[in-house]
């Protein structure tokens, strides 16, 4: 972290900031900055050979001014408690921000998840999951994880089904974790949905004209050059989504170096590039950059870091060529670093607003399992009917006959995987247009408009409960 700061310290020195700016007691905004429960366990894991292992983990509690909680878990080094304090607070203000009924919540294992073979993670996900429950850090209406870095869906059934067997009622177990396997409770279009969320996110910032001619750039996504940092699921997707609505993919950046094309990178070509040699390098037609940092600084319109948080830092910032830079990551620039972007004129859309279709499409799987039905399994045949209906009254009026590609392609009804786009996107539209709101109000950059907007819906809910004057 930039300037020696932790990253809980960042998150919060962000919320004063925003904070400045709304009219609430000292004491509720207080309540709201800090972490309410934080669980810290380290349990042994006997490992294949026969060595034991002992795993520090971690589940933080951020707020619980809306139940359960929710917030991901990670496999990874550098777990430790500050950072998954400082992601449950980021996850408290997304969850507020989209207007998804949650508290923010975080969790992590210190592991290198490419050092444990499929049965070793298999142990440290179950003894992990028994170690919540016991706790009571858990649970359908108390605190629901997912998927993050390091972890899948297979890891989320793993908890999903341990959880089922160590509860009495296991009525609505399902509803005990999301980003799970379809076959598992999960839903369609969980896998894309942050990706997908920051392509509405940016593609509904590039369609304010007003916005875009300040920043020196044509209204909408066609013809806009995009760098890419990170090609795990998030940062292909938003790739991938990105260069299907107009954007021209320049430059694409892994761990092992980047690549750049100024006339435009085929996604799925470098995809399968990678697969076969091991790595994104020496992709034809393309100019390697290495290290894979330099990437950050390449000439683009729009820069969507999707990898690691504290990627753009105060030392690296005036390097920055991108004139949007889209916070695909959880933190990807600091503080530091955005007081100088920010004095630049770039346009950064911020992270704990645009990395929200994650936890969106979440809240989706939860009442899906909470209903247990499918989303549009009710209404689906009604909606095709209908349409029938109002295709032959019209036909009946005007005396001619639609062509059955015509009947057929008005008659589609919207099934699971097409609500719950239509719902991240009005998620993700609205969510902007608030967010632009109180930017323009306030005359602030966009991060600390999205926290007055969380700082305000969370001031709300506490007031709600009568717990302050």
């Amino acid at each position: 972290m930039s300037g020696g700061e932790s990253f809980f310290t960042q998150v919060n020195r962000m919320f004063d900031q925003a904070a400045r700016l709304v009219d609430h007691p000292s004491g509720l905004l207080s309540q709201i900055k800090h972490c309410n429960s934080v669980y810290r366990v380290e349990f042994p894991l006997e490992r294949d050979d026969g060595s034991i292992d002992v795993i520090p983990a971690y589940r933080a509690e951020h707020s619980q001014h809306k139940t359960p909680t929710k917030g991901g878990i990670r496999y990874a080094p550098s777990v430790n408690e500050d950072e998954v304090m400082a992601l449950a607070a980021l996850m408290t203000y997304k969850c507020a921000i989209v207007d998804v009924p949650f508290g923010g919540a975080k969790g992590g294992v210190r592991i290198d998840h490419n050092e444990y073979s499929p049965r070793e993670l298999e142990r440290i996900t179950r003894r992990y999951t028994f170690e919540l429950t016991r706790k009571n850090f858990i649970g359908p209406g108390i605190d629901v994880p997912a998927p993050d870095y390091g972890t899948s869906p297979r890891e989320m059934a793993l908890i999903m089904d341990t959880y089922t067997q160590l509860v009495r009622d296991p009525l609505n177990a399902l509803a005990c974790v999301t980003g799970k396997p379809v076959g598992q409770g999960g839903v369609r279009g969980r896998v894309e949905a942050t990706g997908r969320g920051v392509f509405f996110g940016v593609k509904q910032a590039c369609d304010y004209a007003e916005d875009m001619k300040a920043l020196g750039l044509t209204p909408g996504l066609d013809g806009k050059t995009v760098v890419v940092q990170g090609l795990g699921n998030v940062g292909y997707h938003a790739a991938k989504f990105l260069q299907e609505g107009g954007a021209v993919l320049v430059g694409l950046a892994e761990v092992e170096g980047a690549i750049y094309d100024r006339t435009g990178l085929d996604l799925e070509a470098v995809v399968a590039h990678r697969a076969e040699t091991g790595s994104i390098l020496d992709y034809p037609g393309a100019e390697n950059v290495v290290p894979s940092a330099r990437a950050l600084e390449l000439e683009c319109d729009i820069l969507v870091p999707a990898a690691l948080e504290g990627v753009i830092t105060k030392e690296n910032a005036p390097r920055i060529q991108a004139t949007i830079i889209a916070e695909a990551a959880n933190g990807p620039v600091t503080a530091n670093a955005a007081e100088v972007l920010n004095e630049r004129g770039v346009l950064m859309i911020p992270d704990v607003y645009l990395n929200a279709g994650g936890v969106t499409v979440s809240y989706f799987e939860w009442l899906r399992n909470l209903s247990h039905v499918r989303h549009g399994r009710l209404s689906k045949r009604f909606e095709q009917r209908s349409a029938e209906q109002i295709l032959n009254a019209v036909e009946n009026l005007t005396g001619q006959s639609f062509s059955p590609n015509i009947h057929a392609e008005l008659s589609l009804s919207a099934g699971e995987i097409e609500l719950v786009n239509s719902g991240l996107e009005e998620t993700m539209v609205l969510a902007y247009n608030e967010i632009r709101e109180i930017q323009k109000e306030h005359g602030v950059d966009q991060r600390t408009a999205a926290f007055v907007s969380a700082i305000d819906k969370v001031a709300t809910s506490y007031l709600e409960m009568g717990i302050f004057p």
